[in-house]
């Protein structure tokens, strides 16, 4: 069977849950998943989930306890160094059929790695192996390296009315 690179970007919400949706899926066709989540640190209700009830799915976290607000730190820098070093090896593995970058594009962004170092690991990819990167602003050349790009537009959200993010849905 033939893998393919999928971009879920765009302002809206649900690249995160699309890709961990597809990674279930994946589960339940008996394959086995790695997620790293740049950028992310915190326990979120998807980590706990997958954590304690589903050990196909092997997820890893390279963030810090809060999101980047502002400019980032050298510890911001040094933790996606690291994610995307696990990542290389990960690949170079054999044992995943599919490994999702949520929050890749974002590291992009905050130019925690550059998107040359990830296109290089992207190239890497081993035939059998579906790779799924998410975040905002993915660059041209990510846009461009996959076979599949999802764009979420937000066309209204709640959040604009000052509901705040709640358990089970937002994290």
């Amino acid at each position: 069977m033939k893998a393919y690179i999928q971009v879920y970007t765009g302002n809206g919400k649900g690249k995160t849950t699309a890709a961990l949706g597809l990674a279930l899926r994946a589960a339940g066709a008996g394959m086995k998943v790695f997620i790293a989540q740049f950028v992310k640190g915190q326990e979120y209700s998807e980590t706990f989930a997958i954590r304690e009830h589903l050990p196909s799915l092997e997820i890893k976290q390279y963030g810090r306890n809060c999101f980047i607000v502002n400019a980032p730190t050298q510890d911001d820098i040094d933790a996606a160094r690291k994610g995307l070093e696990e990542v290389s090896a990960v690949i170079s593995s054999g044992k995943y059929d599919m490994l999702v970058l949520d929050e890749a594009n974002i590291a992009i962004y905050y130019n925690l790695f550059s998107s040359a170092e990830l296109i290089e690991l992207l190239k890497r990819k081993p035939e059998p192996m579906e790779i799924i990167i998410t975040g905002r602003y993915a660059p041209p050349e990510i846009l461009e390296a996959a076979d599949l790009v999802t764009e979420m537009k937000e066309v209204k959200h709640y959040y604009m009315e000052g509901v705040q993010a709640r358990k089970g849905i937002e994290y």
